[in-house]
């Protein structure tokens, strides 16, 4: 996973168009191809943080889900319906989660 910033995007993109254009002249500088590689790889040391950290709230939210469904099991009848509205709510942030994990890992 790459997690560019907006700046690198920018110069990244510059580069990119500065390469292709001595490509068609054949004559690429080597320091464009080294400067690409630098930010490319700044921005996968950050992805990699940032999908560790989806990893991290996504087990955390499984966590709370596991406790969530003990509560409700667990619960009076007269605490039954906000045990069951605290897993619903669970069950939501448990969804999200995964979702922003499975994106941060295809794209």
């Amino acid at each position: 996973m790459y997690s560019y910033t907006r700046a690198e995007s920018r110069e990244r993109g510059k580069l990119f168009r500065q390469g292709f254009r001595q490509s068609l002249a054949d004559c690429v500088d080597p320091d464009i191809k080294r400067r690409i590689e630098r930010i490319d790889q700044a921005a996968a040391e950050r992805g990699a943080l940032e999908l560790a950290a989806l990893h991290k709230v996504q087990a955390d939210a499984r966590t709370d889900l596991a406790a969530a469904k003990a509560v409700e099991r667990t619960a009076t009848r007269a605490d039954k319906p906000a045990a069951r509205e605290a897993r619903k709510q669970a069950e939501q942030r448990v969804r999200l989660a995964e979702r922003a994990v499975h994106k941060a890992e295809r794209g």
